[in-house]
């Protein structure tokens, strides 16, 4: 290669990894925070100081070449002693940097939200972006620094923990409940409307509980969206299955024969084992399982909770 300085070469690697984990110029551009053709000339300018054609261009999008596949191994190479050194760096120091969390929107929105402002408040030179979706994110593309899933991860070089298992029971508004014929076995279910997901756009099939109960159930109102679900109940017209810990935040929710109906599914955090030494997102990824830890009871719902 050319004699550069070495930011300059990094910066050309780092730039052909995020077109190559987007596929597209734009989406890497968009993540990299800059134009679309300061990326193209990046790739451009590594395609000519090594000769060789990384991409194939599609009306897709960028598919890497086999040269470009071989220089990927090598650039997350560099990249994983960067954030090693980096993480050595900071060692003791003041938490600087940004964390991206991805996490379903449920969690994101009614749990870690809400509390950021904590995280934020200790750590003045620390940033979040916070990722809110009914999604799975990938720590290999580099989608996020923390993901939150329902599943342990599959990937090797992805370090998990688990945080938490809740509890998921049917709701209703009081007035909804006030306003029919009382509820005393799950055969009365079956004469009220309820809300649920899109069995086809589920992210996960941990979602999938719509046989959770002797009388199957059948939306008449379905999305793939846990906040659209949660608002919908509260105009006081269904009934739906929830997290306890998403619901907790509506007084006018009650559970409904908690004692015959709970979904369980698990919490795990997932960092790529190329950011663990890295400062600023181990003192996120703390945070987030703390915060877990000290509203436990929150999560597994009534019926656990009396246990």
């Amino acid at each position: 290669m050319p004699s550069r300085p070495p930011k300059e070469n990094w910066d050309d690697f780092r730039y052909f990894l995020a077109v190559a984990r987007t596929g597209t110029l734009s989406a890497a551009a968009e993540q990299l925070g800059t134009e679309h053709t300061t990326v193209a000339r990046h790739v451009q300018s590594l395609e000519r100081a090594l000769d060789s054609r990384l991409f194939h261009k599609s009306n897709v999008g960028y598919e890497l070449t086999e040269a470009g596949h071989r220089l990927m191994e090598a650039a997350q190479g560099i990249e994983s002693a960067l954030v090693a050194t980096r993480a050595v760096a900071d060692g003791g120091q003041e938490i600087v940097g940004t964390v991206r969390i991805g996490a379903p929107d449920g969690f994101g929105t009614y749990f870690l939200a809400p509390r950021m402002h904590k995280l934020l408040e200790k750590n003045p030179r620390l940033e979040i972006e916070l990722i809110a979706a009914p999604r799975l994110f990938s720590l290999a593309k580099r989608e996020a620094d923390i993901a939150i899933g329902l599943s342990s991860a599959e990937h090797l070089r992805v370090a998990s923990r688990r945080l938490t298992e809740y509890g998921m029971y049917v709701y209703g508004t009081r007035a909804y409940l006030k306003s029919v014929p009382p509820i005393r076995d799950q055969q009365d279910l079956a004469r009220h409307p309820f809300i649920g997901y899109m069995e086809d756009l589920l992210f996960t099939p941990e979602l999938n509980f719509m046989g959770a109960t002797v009388v199957p159930l059948h939306p008449r109102l379905r999305s793939s969206n846990l906040l659209t679900q949660v608002h919908a109940t509260l105009a006081g017209r269904s009934l739906c299955i929830l997290p306890a810990y998403v619901a907790a935040n509506f007084p006018e929710l009650v559970p409904v024969l908690p004692d015959q109906i709970e979904v369980q599914a698990t919490f795990h955090m997932h960092v790529h084992v190329d950011h663990q030494r890295a400062a600023h997102v181990r003192e996120v990824a703390r945070f987030i399982a703390d915060e877990v830890d000290a509203h436990r009871a929150t999560f597994l719902g009534p019926t656990r909770k009396r246990r």
